[in-house]
């Protein structure tokens, strides 16, 4: 008789892990008093107090609320002026936004490796990349976990970069007790449906910088100054602001983050204890000077070796049938995904950069084994579980581990 699921066994778990997203009377409430206030999007007032709510909450002095993450990342590049010919470094381990924000600005993307233990950018790695057309570093604070902002900081002041911090997964993360975001230049936050805090879409941009937080708020904006006549467009923005109703569920949302932000860092360090002993799991590095973490993902690092050779997605597909939403996660670098045959005349072979580029040769070696071997991750939601529920993981890997021959 098998004993895995996948081969007719019985599951670890039968019971679903908290369903998402979490909602309740509040975000009703919410949304019925933006329809009943005939206000629906400019004039009224939810979008502005989650702005400053938002804003103060990832210790920023402005917020700029947009549409999604994707247009906060190009938002906060055109405010700090990359454009036509400029460099943008930016890790391939990511979604593919962070790339696709940087192309559609018309500047080269250049990829740099990420550190073994973090799946962050490598700072050595960036340092080593710039040139002179270089004109900002996009650190992607991957899966809520805050990259190296020391190190990265330090490289952007001694070549006068800026820094657009990718924060779309890593709300309330803190990197040495300073929220993300605002650590660089600007930040930039996603509240797409499956994020820890959620209007189904929508993002929001932040900084500590008045002058680019009114560049930000007039490119969101089809170009308007803020205190500016309605049809004066003083840049080439576009309609990038977010509806009301957004902003409303987003305030019920932020309200009650904190608490479970709190439980989703207790179970990432209970499952971080287990899963360490189990020979071919290794969660990620900890990092005294991480001081909270979103754990938007909690992501592992899979040795197949260790599970008889077993590929990692086949490794997924087991644990799913044994209950758990295991991701075999990204399943290629960014610089090997097609659509970027898209921008191939412009701006890939654009003659304000000068020459052609051409990613077919890039091997990235860190990255490319994350992607193809060993990275796996569980989503957001599971860590809002309770003991009991990350036992069944632990249960669920020792299971497979221990009957691995019905796999291999």
């Amino acid at each position: 008789m098998p004993k895995l699921a996948i081969r007719g066994g019985k599951p670890v778990r039968d019971r679903p892990y908290p369903k998402w997203p979490i909602f309740d009377e509040r975000e009703l409430e919410a949304l019925k008093e933006v329809l009943y206030s005939g206000l629906w999007g400019i004039g009224g007032s939810k979008k502005p107090e989650f702005e400053k709510k938002f804003a103060e909450y990832q210790h920023a002095k402005y917020g700029v609320a947009v549409t999604n993450g994707t247009a906060a990342l190009m938002i906060a590049l055109k405010a700090c002026g990359v454009g036509c010919g400029d460099e943008v470094i930016i890790p391939p381990y990511t979604f593919m936004a962070t790339a696709t924000a940087v192309l559609d600005v018309n500047a080269i993307p250049v990829f740099v490796d990420i550190e073994p233990d973090t799946y962050n950018i490598d700072p050595k790695k960036v340092e080593e990349a710039i040139t002179d057309k270089t004109k900002a570093i996009i650190p992607v604070h991957i899966g809520g976990r805050p990259a190296d902002m020391d190190a990265l900081t330090r490289i952007a002041d001694k070549y006068g970069l800026s820094i657009i911090e990718d924060a779309c997964q890593a709300w309330g993360s803190e990197w040495r007790g300073q929220r993300v975001g605002a650590i660089g230049a600007l930040g930039a936050f996603s509240f797409q449906s499956s994020k820890n805090i959620t209007s189904g879409e929508g993002g929001i941009i932040v900084t500590n910088d008045e002058e680019l937080y009114q560049k930000a708020w007039s490119l969101h904006n089809c170009g308007r100054k803020l205190k500016g006549e309605w049809y004066m467009h003083y840049l080439p923005g576009g309609n990038f602001r977010m509806t009301e109703f957004q902003a409303a569920i987003l305030l019920v949302q932020l309200s009650r983050y904190d608490e479970y932000l709190k439980r989703r860092m207790e179970n990432a360090a209970y499952l971080d204890a287990k899963l360490s002993k189990i020979d071919g799991l290794r969660p990620m590095r900890r990092d005294e000077r991480v001081t909270r973490c979103s754990y938007h993902l909690y992501i592992m690092r899979y040795d197949p070796e260790a599970f008889g050779g077993l590929p990692k997605n086949k490794l997924a597909e087991a644990m799913r049938a044994e209950g758990i939403p295991l991701s075999p996660g990204y399943s290629r670098p960014l610089y090997r995904e097609p659509y970027l045959s898209y921008y191939a005349k412009c701006p890939l072979s654009c003659p304000y950069y000068g020459k052609k580029v051409d990613y077919s040769k890039l091997k990235l070696p860190v990255t490319e084994r994350a992607c193809y071997v060993e990275g796996v991750w569980l989503p957001q939601y599971v860590l809002l579980g309770s003991k009991d529920d990350m036992d069944d993981i632990v249960a669920a890997f020792e299971k497979i581990k221990d009957n691995i021959n019905e796999l291999t």
